[in-house]
């Protein structure tokens, strides 16, 4: 099957993206959202996921660690309830360090066996899509999505059952790969990120504020920032010998460290993400949306 109207304004204005045929790419004329056309059957995309191990914990870097901190930081004025939701935990790294910190956390997930995972380190879990956690209605404090809008072809149902659990004044954290990251522009149809079926659209700084702002929430804050040279170096050839995105071995995490010990690595990087915020040419998009009062 395939999409007829846009899956964002609902329009029918949509164009083939040339020089990604292969992957049937489509940008509606009017919202300007980039989608694939094609829409995945639940055997492609089980059979997709089923390469996903969560046979044991995975390795988490330090950084990320301090990272998932520093977010959380940001999350403390916003906590009245005390519950935090992660949509699409994954093996529930973040919600665990969500947990240390006093909160009350509640995680979502496919895999039956990254389920199991979560709930041995105590996360309350519910398998599937977001709609069989079956919350209350305003009973989250926070609502994170980590690296998971891009893989779903209907972000409105998402959307709407964040709406409805996020409490009055409560917090939408969002982040996705930007699809007006450099790399992508030097790399085109190569680029690792695009792929069916197992990254479904393709947003913008633009296009994903839209879509928070037609589910009534406001943006608090908006950016594209940082670079990938594991994901640049898995889109040339010989990409299986590269170590895998998230591994100790990765490039990221080689530069990660770099970025961390040495103040002259410090200033370039603070220079090279002003330049990605300013250009909206990041690698990464992430956001703050608050649900009004």
């Amino acid at each position: 099957m395939m999409h007829e109207r846009c899956i964002l304004c609902g329009r029918d204005r949509l164009r083939q993206m040339r020089g990604y045929g292969r992957h049937k790419l489509v940008r509606c004329r009017d919202c300007r959202l980039v989608f694939m056309q094609q829409i995945p059957t639940e055997e492609e995309l089980n059979t997709f996921y089923a390469r996903y191990s969560y046979s044991q914990d995975p390795w988490i870097s330090p950084i990320t660690i301090r990272r998932y901190h520093e977010l959380l930081d940001r999350f403390e004025p916003y906590r009245k309830l005390n519950r935090i939701l992660d949509v699409g935990c994954g093996a529930g790294s973040f919600l665990k360090v969500a947990k240390e910190r006093g909160w009350e956390v509640v995680g979502t997930e496919y895999s039956p066996a990254a389920v199991v995972l979560c709930k041995q380190k105590g996360i309350q879990m519910f398998q599937g899509p977001l709609s069989a956690a079956k919350a209350a209605d305003a009973s989250f404090d926070v609502i994170t999505s980590f690296e998971v809008i891009e893989h779903i072809h209907s972000p409105h149902e998402d959307l709407d059952e964040i709406v409805r659990m996020l409490r009055p004044g409560g917090l939408h954290y969002c982040t996705t790969p930007n699809f007006n990251a450099l790399a992508r522009y030097w790399l085109r149809g190569d680029y690792n990120v695009i792929g069916y079926p197992e990254h479904l659209s393709y947003y913008t700084p633009d296009t994903l504020n839209k879509a928070m702002e037609m589910h009534g929430l406001r943006k608090k804050s908006c950016w594209s920032d940082g670079i990938s040279l594991t994901r640049i170096r898995r889109s040339k050839p010989g990409k299986e010998k590269q170590p895998k995105i998230g591994s100790k071995e990765a490039p990221d995490e080689k530069l990660r460290e770099l970025t961390e010990s040495k103040p002259l690595w410090q200033l370039a990087k603070r220079a090279a993400n002003a330049t990605f915020r300013l250009t909206g040419t990041g690698y990464a998009i992430k956001g703050l949306w608050e649900k009004p009062e």
